[in-house]
């Protein structure tokens, strides 16, 4: 039996009753983990491992987003401090090396603490590239503020996740940096032209649409379509994202629940499917809202369900890595940020 196409969060430390019961009948593709199910490292890979027999899944794919700075699921005490996505930005401006060092090696050492813990997928690199007057909801998670740094970086972040034998979500396509609003909270609209999208925000994104899987962003970009964010655009999925950008992975949604879309859950998840996103992302743990989700979310097939087989195909064991000195050598980069 196959898979529903979207990948759904849970709502504690463990599996309820009423949480595993849903999960084997609905087959969701995969799942997707936050801080309230983070305790320790034995009950996160207990929690991973119930998350597959529910499903009947040995390999179904379980996502988190760990990038560094404010948006770290994992932290002490039992996890380490990853730097924000700005350092390696500040390193790549006093050497290019230096910053490409940097990302790869804090990207490497992430995939090797989520690999201990049976966790395949981080929702990362950002390409998304702010300006002057954006929300802060992106901030120093960027690279930086041109397209070309901003997708160099992001490609060693990804070597770093591929090494390490997990695998990438590049975010949030086409490009969230000019959003004014937050759209955990609010429906940012972005008024620039097309020919400085492409020249700017766009770009960051197409050296690296050979990635296996994107996110879209909430956004609306007006001189395209005036009416719907990205996530919901058809014109946005299959003129600028599989079109401009050459994305040809398998692309997610944001999360469904997200006060930037309107609509009931059920109305918000149709028009995701309508629009061309191969999964709906639903992360709140709500179980009426996930049964909401699955219940109209299609079976995974054709094209989309070829991305999906070819996105965790691409995923290989990790290589040897010393830690320790991998973390030295990082904290010895991160420090060069401050004396510089």
């Amino acid at each position: 039996m196959g898979s529903r196409a979207f990948i759904t969060g849970v709502s504690g430390l463990e599996l309820s009753a009423e949480e595993r019961a849903f999960i084997g009948a609905m087959r969701p593709w995969g799942f997707i983990l936050f801080k309230r199910n983070i305790d320790t490292p034995a009950q996160v890979s207990s929690l991973v491992r119930e998350l597959r027999e529910a499903v009947g899944e040995a390999d179904a794919p379980v996502l988190i987003d760990q990038e560094g700075g404010r948006v770290q699921r994992l932290g002490p005490p039992h996890w380490p401090v990853y730097p924000p996505g700005a350092v390696f930005g500040a390193l790549y401006d006093i050497d290019p090396e230096l910053g490409f060092q940097a990302a790869r090696l804090s990207s490497r050492l992430i995939a090797a603490d989520l690999i201990d813990l049976g966790i395949t997928v981080d929702c990362l690199p950002l390409a998304d590239v702010p300006v002057d007057g954006a929300d802060a909801v992106i901030g120093n998670r960027a690279y930086g503020t041109g397209p070309a740094k901003v997708a160099a970086i992001a490609r060693a972040v990804t070597d770093g996740l591929i090494e390490g034998g997990v695998l990438p979500v590049l975010k949030h396509i086409p490009g969230h940096g000019r959003a004014t609003a937050d759209s955990h909270f609010g429906l940012p609209t972005v008024d620039t032209s097309r020919q400085e999208l492409e020249r700017t925000d766009f770009a960051a994104f197409q050296p690296l649409a050979d990635l296996p899987m994107a996110m879209t962003a909430h956004v609306v970009f007006s001189a395209l379509d005036p009416a719907q964010p990205a996530t919901t655009s058809a014109t946005m999925i299959n003129q600028v994202i599989r079109g401009v950008i050459g994305f040809q992975g398998l692309l997610m949604s944001d999360d469904v629940s997200m006060n930037a879309l309107a609509g009931t859950i059920a109305e918000r998840t149709r028009a995701i499917v309508n629009a061309g996103c191969d999964i709906i992302l639903h992360c709140n743990g709500k179980l009426d809202e996930m049964r909401d989700v699955a219940r109209e979310t299609p079976e995974l097939e054709g094209e989309a369900l070829e991305r999906a087989k070819r996105a965790l195909a691409s995923r290989h064991q990790p290589l040897p890595l010393d830690r320790p000195a991998a973390r030295a050598e990082l904290d010895a980069l991160i420090n060069r940020v401050g004396t510089a």
